[in-house]
């Protein structure tokens, strides 16, 4: 049989029911993988004993007959998820040591579901990041490699460590989140698949906030297939957060493969930006080309006030992470420093706890909330907020069933390549996917190709509300007609 890690979701699952293997066994070969790529930085901290003991409960089950959905798949969890008794930092110096008391929602639901906790994933600090360099722990390194370079690349941000995990081998599936591309944009640098799903679909209960109204959690996994099962266990209502919407979830994966006749596909003339690569353009093309080939109708749209989208969120995004990281001030958890005073306490252990970006970020977003400045900027941020929904309602109320765009423009770029650059080029890798979570839809990345330099590149497949199920179903067309990519290993 083919190394065990190199299976899918939906392959292991199979052949667990089969008892063609353990689920033992399953986590031993991604425990071993783990520890021959600790090079790539994946992981945070590594869970062996503690998968283990699930995946031998597992194969209990599994014997009895009374496999749960996920029974015995290992994942590895984003550290941005509280995982009971386990260490759940947000790759913070500011939360060294935190281990919760108690487990989040999602991957509670997980773990019902059978799954196997393999340890806690690399990120940027706080999930602000777009490549994965704001970690206290370090930055994670995309396994990919450009052609004839053997220089380190950054696999995105904020969910890095997840996408870096699943694109090499080093778990089934990864949990990730996404406040403004942080699912959908390293799923693209790395040549996986990563779902934002509707606002609201997964309980951002026990998931440590970044941007409250526009957080939200979803899956990075190798394939549409997989995406669809792990969503399907991620999400549900949750009387904790008052956000999650009381929807049923359907069955994603049954959608997976469905036919999209007749589905009519928007192609948002605003999304062509002043310089975006060829090959850019030409992938988008070809991914039009591919939906328009299995029956689904293109069509022009337009979003008008896209152009607004990422100055917006760049206000209203901070101005969320100033009021909820007030909370971290050394006094009830995480890390302290000893002052003269309460406030030279407050002062010493914010100072040292925050990166500089996270500092960046609540001093902009202090100054837009502050007196004289809350209209001008924020007030004014949540009206253009309001006009960006308002233009993707007006395209879906004529029909178009979901919008097809890049999800980046470029590939993944070195390591350290824009230390000395202004955060404005860092940020403009979001500007394909900060839409989405202003208006609070589902958005998937899928992988659509490879650039000149042999790299990732993904197309992105924009949806209504709650229907996750539609781009499941288009997305598997972009994946049967452009293949799967996978990375040459160098790590081990």
């Amino acid at each position: 049989m083919t190394d065990l890690t190199r299976l899918t979701i939906a392959e292991a699952r199979d052949c667990l029911a089969r008892r063609e293997i353990s689920a033992l066994e399953l986590t031993e070969a991604y425990i071993s993988a783990i520890e021959a790529a600790r090079r790539l930085n994946a992981y945070i901290v590594e869970t062996p004993d503690k998968a283990r003991e699930m995946a031998k409960a597992s194969d209990a089950r599994l014997a009895r007959g009374e496999a749960r959905p996920l029974e015995g798949i290992p994942l590895g969890i984003k550290d941005l998820f509280c995982t009971e008794g386990v260490h759940s930092q947000a790759a913070s110096r500011v939360l060294s040591g935190f281990r919760p008391p108690y487990e989040s929602t999602v991957t509670a639901n997980l773990w019902a579901d059978g799954a196997v906790m393999l340890g806690k994933l690399n990120m940027d600090e706080f999930a602000m990041g777009s490549s994965n360099e704001t970690s206290c722990y370090g930055p994670v390194i995309n396994p990919w490699r450009a052609a004839n370079s053997n220089a380190d690349l950054v696999p995105g941000g904020s969910s890095g460590g997840s996408a870096a995990a699943v694109a090499a081998w080093l778990c089934a599936g990864a949990t990730a989140t996404d406040t403004g591309g942080s699912i959908r944009q390293p799923a693209a640098f790395t040549g996986t698949v990563g779902i934002k799903p509707t606002y609201g679909r997964c309980s951002r209960w026990g998931i440590v906030a970044f941007a409250s109204s526009l957080d939200q959690a979803g899956p990075i996994a190798r394939t549409v297939r997989d995406a669809a099962i792990l969503l399907k266990s991620m999400a549900s209502v949750d009387p904790k957060d008052t956000t999650s919407v009381d929807i049923e979830v359907p069955d994603y994966e049954a959608a997976v493969g469905g036919s999209i006749r007749g589905m009519r596909i928007g192609i948002p003339r605003e999304y062509r930006i002043d310089g975006m690569p060829a090959e850019i353009e030409t992938m988008w093309a070809r991914g039009a080309d591919w939906l328009r080939a299995a029956g689904a109708e293109l069509v022009d749209i337009s979003l008008p006030h896209t152009r607004y989208a990422l100055p917006a969120y760049y206000i209203v995004a901070p101005a969320e992470a100033s009021s909820n990281l007030a909370r971290y001030d050394g006094v009830r958890y995480g890390l302290r420093v000893e002052g003269t005073d309460i406030v030279d306490m407050y002062e010493k252990s914010r100072a040292a706890g925050f990166g500089a970006e996270v500092k960046r970020r609540i001093m902009i977003g202090t100054y837009v909330l502050s007196a004289g400045y809350y209209d001008a900027y924020y007030l004014r941020a949540q009206k253009v907020r309001t006009l960006i929904k308002r233009d993707f309602e007006t395209v879906f109320a004529s029909g178009v069933d979901a919008i097809l765009t890049p999800a980046t423009p470029s590939a993944a770029f070195e390591v350290a390549s824009m230390a000395t650059a202004s955060p404005i080029e860092m940020y403009l890798n979001d500007v394909f996917t900060v839409t989405v979570n202003m208006a609070g839809l589902p958005g998937i990345a899928v992988p659509a190709g490879l650039s000149a330099d042999g790299l990732p590149l993904a197309l992105q497949l924009i949806g209504r509300p709650f229907d996750e199920a539609t781009l499941f179903r288009a997305g598997q067309v972009i994946e049967d007609a452009a293949g799967r990519f996978s990375p040459e290993v160098w790590w081990a």
